[in-house]
């Protein structure tokens, strides 16, 4: 009852005009960004970060998570009609989508994306509602030894998942946690490492550095490829699929949303691992005739569920522990603290109607997104036929906006720029930059919850270990490195990886 009390509490909030306005815009804004190859949720909340400034902070989190998951279904859009997903976790639904493109099946493709991430997104609305509140009671028993240690387990698991090179997300960790130290000590208000800059004293601008690395790096890199867009109007077809597909894809829409709502609270991309564990089970357990590879509507049902429920589901551990569990959730946690709100169970009890303002709001942006997306499908394929080479100077212009609005400061554009170049070079080294933007992020807390601990334990650092809880997180964290250092694992690790 007291669940269904709080529901009606968010209902209240998320149904009021500003905020439904808001919601919309979000989800629109969204799908639109999504829609582009090669900005995927992150680069477009990134990119639209500065647009929420002056909003109130409800709004602002409703519109930022509109943004997100209108994003996360956006990239579904591209991957189905013209082989480019929009980002990561769409690379499997590109499989078999663009197979049934190809063969005139568009539309029941982009429907049965379209049915099963609403459901995905509706079931795992859900589990927040009923298993946040849970974890956020929890969280409450947590100290400062807990959080760090927490924190660490994080890290450690965001690099184990994190795509290509093992000492390549090391070092990209690492250096986000050197970056986060730029700026004034609190304890003792010493400027550390800001090079001679005043601007620096109060650290490097998380806007300036999210849109350089995730906006203009990013689209820098597509600039060097051509790619073949070439999309016609015969291969929509009819996008509403047929009662015989629905009774095939309902299987893998349940088995998708199970296993995505589980994967996405997982530090360092749950709703990567959520979509291509969905294409393998299926795979595995899907009833004949299969025809995985080829066109099977399964291949797109499953892993597009699954994705959107490790994307819903991601938001529990940023919004009940203060802990981002994928680099959107890092920009959102941000984008709170930029809103006066810190992060953590505290939320619930001080900001109900934030709280559950947002979990309300997620039914209504996935309802917008199933009504709104299937209509436009002739924008979509209008907008993926403009050159890249036209969009990139609207993109730029906008990051160079909202880099200057975040502190009115000219500074903050030459930054980005700089940083920018850092970001192109890591993405041709390959050496991908979520991990940075996470220890960029966990840096300075991890710091404050260290020295914490130490002077509550008058600089016994045994409070690490003689804590249960945090004791816990330090023994996974111990067996994921172990795991790591195991060669046959360490194969599989990375074959899984390139797969």
């Amino acid at each position: 009852m007291e669940t269904i009390a709080n529901l009606e509490l968010g209902f209240s909030v998320a149904l009021t005009f500003a905020n439904i306005a808001y919601c919309f815009i979000g989800v629109l804004l969204g799908t639109l960004v999504g829609v582009l190859p090669g900005l995927g949720p992150v680069a477009s909340v990134a990119m639209l970060l500065p647009i929420t400034f002056t909003l109130p902070p409800d709004s602002a989190l409703i519109m930022l998570a509109g943004i997100y998951y209108g994003a996360q279904y956006g990239g579904s859009t591209t991957a189905i009609l013209v082989n480019i997903p929009g980002e990561s976790s769409s690379v499997v639904t590109a499989i078999d989508g663009y197979r049934m493109a190809r063969t005139g099946r568009a539309g029941p493709a982009l429907g049965i994306a379209a049915i099963g991430s609403f459901f995905a997104g509706c079931v795992s609305t859900i589990a927040i509602a009923y298993f946040a509140p849970v974890l956020s009671d929890l969280a409450l028993e947590f100290g400062p030894a807990e959080y760090f240690s927490l924190m660490v387990f994080g890290l450690i698991a965001a690099v184990v998942l994190a795509r290509g090179s093992l000492i390549k997300a090391i070092g990209m960790v690492l250096l986000g946690l050197l970056l986060g130290l730029v700026g004034t000590d609190v304890n003792s208000g010493t400027a550390r490492y800001d090079l001679g800059f005043p601007e620096l004293r109060d650290g490097i601008g998380f806007i300036a550095l999210s849109m350089a690395l995730f906006g203009i790096a990013e689209v820098a890199c597509n600039l060097e490829t051509e790619q073949d867009r070439s999309v016609t109007a015969q291969r929509i077809g009819r996008v509403l699929p047929s009662l015989h597909d629905l009774k095939i894809s309902a299987p893998a829409i349940l088995r998708g949303t199970g296993l995505g709502a589980i994967l996405g609270v997982l530090p360092g991309g749950g709703a990567l691992l959520a979509s291509f564990a969905s294409y393998m089970l299926e795979k595995k357990v899907a009833k004949p005739p299969r025809n995985f590879g080829h066109g099977d509507i399964r291949g797109v049902a499953g892993p597009e569920s699954a994705n959107n429920a490790g994307a819903q589901t991601s938001f529990i551990p940023m919004i009940t522990l203060g802990i981002p569990s994928n680099p959107t959730m890092a920009l959102m946690i941000g984008a709170m603290m930029i809103q006066g709100i810190a992060p953590g169970p505290t939320v619930m009890s001080e900001r109900p109607g934030l709280f559950w303002g947002l979990i309300a709001s997620m039914w209504v942006g996935n309802l917008m997104l199933l009504v709104l997306n299937l209509p436009l499908v002739g924008l979509w394929i209008r907008l993926l036929k403009v050159p890249y080479r036209l969009l990139f100077p609207a993109i730029l212009l906008f990051c160079v906006i909202g880099a200057y609005s975040s502190s009115n400061s000219v500074f903050d554009i030459y930054l980005m720029g700089a940083l920018a170049v850092l970001g192109y070079v890591f993405v041709k080294l390959d050496c991908e930059p979520a991990p940075l933007i996470l220890g960029f992020i966990l840096g300075p807390m991890m710091e404050e919850n260290l020295r914490r601990a130490m002077l509550i334990s008058r600089g016994n650092s045994s409070i690490f270990l003689t804590q249960p809880i945090s004791l816990g997180f330090l023994i996974a964290s111990v067996a994921l490195l172990v795991v790591l250092i195991v060669p046959a694992i360490r194969t599989t690790r990375e074959e899984a990886l390139q797969e």
